[in-house]
């Protein structure tokens, strides 16, 4: 399972002899285990001596063996985990298959691996006796659902769907990272039950995330020299096109959204507002949508896709060269650069 499941889960995790904790996502690794009696994140942590860290690549199989099989005089379970234990897991895979078929019924082994091939004889044992909990990195609606419930389990507070894409737009795909804006939006936010779009836009991020609305902003406005300058500015830094392009994305389709729910209403500040355009953008966006004019307005999400593909593999262009005239094109105007 994937740890986002075992962290959902309302039952508790599961009492098994062997765990296995695979993937690059560290971030995830420490909440899981934060869920499983007797484990602790911090290395400070002295409270449960039966909890036991131990580097994969300066201990033996029979030591760590020995002190799963060793009775606690302190507690009925003891719990051995080894890090960094891909390389131990390659020099002691016998032995391993070896304790897995008889484990020690009360103490827990922890494996914490990069990877961990299914189709290994000691993982098809491990299926029977014990857990595999997958910690790699998530994307699209798996990381959105999962921001969204990290929200409400860890801080109580309520996070919707696009308030959360929002987040990723901004702050990246990594869990971590994204653990700690929520920390620093809730704190700011104080009693409120929600954290709202515009507390995200407000908070998250640094002057990279401000230079990303000014050259939206400037599209929008059909202000086309100051938002080729602010990207150039954003690449010049070092921010990753395809971030950037996350960015342009979350602003823009939100008008192709409202294009086509105008097209039933004839009510273009309605159909942006039931869009989710930010509510000081409302205005802004009308004067945008009805310069652009239907036509044109109806091929921004074509737009947005087709850079999309071309920025992943799909044109041999110069990246900034391609989000470029993806502004222009949005912008509606005819100026050049």
């Amino acid at each position: 399972m994937h740890a986002t499941e075992f962290l959902a889960s309302e039952s508790g995790p599961p009492v098994v002899p062997v765990m296995v904790l695979f993937g690059s996502e560290r971030s995830l690794k420490i909440d899981v285990l934060h869920r499983i009696p007797g484990c602790h994140a911090s290395d400070d942590d002295d409270a449960d001596i039966s909890f036991s860290r131990v580097a994969g690549d300066e201990t033996q199989l029979t030591d760590v063996t020995d002190e799963l099989l060793t009775v606690s005089m302190f507690g009925d379970r003891r719990v051995v985990m080894v890090e960094d234990a891909d390389g131990f897991v390659k020099d002691n895979r016998a032995g391993l298959e070896k304790y897995v078929t008889s484990p020690a019924k009360s103490s827990l082994l922890i494996l914490d691996v990069k990877s961990w091939p299914k189709n290994t004889r000691l993982a098809k044992s491990l299926n029977k006796s014990g857990l595999t909990v997958e910690c790699s990195p998530l994307h699209g609606l798996a990381l959105i659902r999962w921001l969204q419930h990290t929200a409400n389990d860890q801080f109580g507070k309520k996070l919707d769907r696009d308030t959360a894409a929002l987040m990723v737009a901004l702050a990246g795909d990594r869990p971590g990272v994204l653990q700690q804006e929520t920390a620093k939006l809730a704190s700011l936010v104080g009693d409120a039950e929600r954290i709202s779009s515009e507390d995200v836009r407000q908070a998250v991020g640094d002057w990279r995330t401000e230079t990303t609305w000014v050259m939206l902003d400037a599209v929008r406005d059909g202000n086309v020299a100051e938002a080729i300058q602010n990207l150039d500015n954003l690449v010049s830094a070092g921010e990753p096109v395809q971030k950037i392009m996350g960015g342009v994305t979350f602003v823009f389709r939100k008008f192709a959204e409202a294009t086509e729910r105008a097209r039933q209403t004839r009510d273009v500040r309605g159909a942006l507002t039931a869009a989710g355009v930010f509510p000081s953008a409302v205005g802004p966006g009308e004067a945008y949508l009805r310069r652009l004019g239907f036509q044109q307005a109806s091929r921004i999400l074509q737009l947005l896709s087709d850079t999309d593909a071309n920025l992943k593999g799909g044109s041999r262009i110069d990246l900034q060269r391609q989000l470029e005239e993806l502004l222009v094109r949005l912008s509606g105007t005819a100026q050049t650069h």
